[in-house]
Protein backbone atom coordinates (compact mmCIF):
# COMPACT_ATOMS: atom_id res chain seq x y z
CA UNK A 1 0.00 0.00 0.00
CA UNK A 2 1.69 3.39 -0.70
CA UNK A 3 2.33 5.92 1.90
CA UNK A 4 0.28 9.12 1.12
CA UNK A 5 2.52 11.48 1.82
CA UNK A 6 1.57 15.73 2.53
CA UNK A 7 5.16 17.21 2.54
CA UNK A 8 4.19 20.69 3.22
CA UNK A 9 7.54 23.20 2.72
CA UNK A 10 8.04 23.18 6.62
CA UNK A 11 7.95 19.87 6.55
CA UNK A 12 10.22 19.17 3.25
CA UNK A 13 12.94 21.52 5.21
CA UNK A 14 12.73 19.27 8.20
CA UNK A 15 13.34 16.53 5.68
CA UNK A 16 16.32 17.82 3.47
CA UNK A 17 17.90 18.81 6.97
CA UNK A 18 17.85 15.40 8.43
CA UNK A 19 18.55 13.55 5.03
CA UNK A 20 21.81 15.92 4.87
CA UNK A 21 23.19 15.82 8.28
CA UNK A 22 25.81 13.33 8.82
CA UNK A 23 25.42 13.94 12.32
CA UNK A 24 21.98 12.09 13.69
CA UNK A 25 20.97 15.64 14.87
CA UNK A 26 18.54 16.27 18.01
CA UNK A 27 15.42 18.24 16.95
CA UNK A 28 17.89 21.78 18.90
CA UNK A 29 20.45 21.13 16.33
CA UNK A 30 17.53 20.75 13.07
CA UNK A 31 16.10 23.91 14.24
CA UNK A 32 19.49 25.95 14.02
CA UNK A 33 20.57 24.38 10.90
CA UNK A 34 16.88 25.73 9.90
CA UNK A 35 17.84 28.64 11.38
CA UNK A 36 20.90 28.75 8.97
CA UNK A 37 19.27 28.26 6.06
CA UNK A 38 17.01 30.54 6.55
CA UNK A 39 13.82 29.44 8.06
CA UNK A 40 12.01 30.54 10.96
CA UNK A 41 10.28 27.89 11.99
CA UNK A 42 8.60 27.52 15.67
CA UNK A 43 9.58 24.42 17.83
CA UNK A 44 6.03 22.92 17.63
CA UNK A 45 6.21 22.95 13.46
CA UNK A 46 9.75 21.49 13.82
CA UNK A 47 9.16 18.91 16.42
CA UNK A 48 5.60 17.83 14.44
CA UNK A 49 7.45 17.93 10.98
CA UNK A 50 9.57 15.74 12.99
CA UNK A 51 6.87 13.57 14.50
CA UNK A 52 5.13 13.06 10.65
CA UNK A 53 8.33 12.05 8.32
CA UNK A 54 9.07 9.19 11.88
CA UNK A 55 5.09 8.22 11.27
CA UNK A 56 5.72 7.97 7.36
CA UNK A 57 8.83 6.15 8.09
CA UNK A 58 10.63 8.72 5.81
CA UNK A 59 13.11 9.23 9.04
CA UNK A 60 14.07 7.63 11.73
CA UNK A 61 14.24 8.58 15.73
CA UNK A 62 17.00 7.27 17.38
CA UNK A 63 16.54 7.22 21.31
CA UNK A 64 20.31 6.27 22.20
CA UNK A 65 20.36 6.23 26.31
CA UNK A 66 19.34 8.87 28.64
CA UNK A 67 20.21 11.92 26.06
CA UNK A 68 17.47 13.81 23.80
CA UNK A 69 16.33 11.94 20.88
CA UNK A 70 18.15 11.67 17.80
CA UNK A 71 17.33 11.54 14.22
CA UNK A 72 18.58 9.55 10.84
CA UNK A 73 17.15 9.55 7.28
CA UNK A 74 19.12 6.20 7.27
CA UNK A 75 16.19 3.64 7.14
CA UNK A 76 17.74 0.70 5.95
CA UNK A 77 18.88 -2.01 8.98
CA UNK A 78 22.17 -0.32 10.61
CA UNK A 79 23.55 -0.08 14.26
CA UNK A 80 25.15 2.99 16.07
CA UNK A 81 28.01 4.09 18.11
CA UNK A 82 28.09 6.88 20.44
CA UNK A 83 31.06 8.47 21.82
CA UNK A 84 30.91 8.78 25.76
CA UNK A 85 33.02 11.58 25.89
CA UNK A 86 31.13 14.36 23.30
CA UNK A 87 28.28 12.39 22.24
CA UNK A 88 29.06 11.95 18.49
CA UNK A 89 26.68 9.52 16.93
CA UNK A 90 28.50 7.16 13.77
CA UNK A 91 26.26 4.37 11.94
CA UNK A 92 27.71 0.32 11.93
CA UNK A 93 27.27 -1.11 8.89
CA UNK A 94 28.20 -4.88 10.54
CA UNK A 95 25.40 -7.08 10.50
CA UNK A 96 23.90 -8.29 14.17
CA UNK A 97 25.36 -11.87 14.23
CA UNK A 98 22.13 -14.40 13.45
CA UNK A 99 23.04 -16.71 16.35
CA UNK A 100 23.32 -13.84 18.70
CA UNK A 101 20.12 -12.69 17.97
CA UNK A 102 18.74 -16.67 18.06
CA UNK A 103 20.60 -16.77 21.65
CA UNK A 104 18.36 -13.80 22.74
CA UNK A 105 15.38 -15.31 21.69
CA UNK A 106 15.82 -18.24 23.54
CA UNK A 107 16.75 -16.88 26.89
CA UNK A 108 13.72 -14.55 26.98
CA UNK A 109 11.57 -16.33 25.19
CA UNK A 110 10.59 -13.01 22.95
CA UNK A 111 9.80 -13.70 19.67
CA UNK A 112 12.31 -10.82 18.30
CA UNK A 113 11.03 -8.38 15.44
CA UNK A 114 13.82 -6.13 15.28
CA UNK A 115 17.27 -5.97 16.20
CA UNK A 116 19.18 -2.40 16.95
CA UNK A 117 22.52 -2.14 18.94
CA UNK A 118 24.21 0.47 20.49
CA UNK A 119 27.95 0.33 21.05
CA UNK A 120 29.79 2.89 23.16
CA UNK A 121 33.07 4.02 23.22
CA UNK A 122 35.48 6.86 22.27
CA UNK A 123 35.65 7.99 19.21
CA UNK A 124 38.75 8.75 17.39
CA UNK A 125 38.99 12.47 17.84
CA UNK A 126 38.54 12.16 21.87
CA UNK A 127 41.04 9.57 22.08
CA UNK A 128 43.39 12.21 19.98
CA UNK A 129 42.58 14.71 22.32
CA UNK A 130 43.24 12.09 25.24
CA UNK A 131 47.09 11.21 24.31
CA UNK A 132 47.67 15.37 23.59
Amino acid sequence: MPRTLNLTTQRQAVYDVVKNAHNHPTAAEVMTMLAQQGYNLAYGTVYNSLRYLVEKELIVELKLGETASRYDARTDDHQHIICEVCGKVDEVMTEVPGPWTESVAKETEYEIGHVHVVFGGVCPECQSKRKN
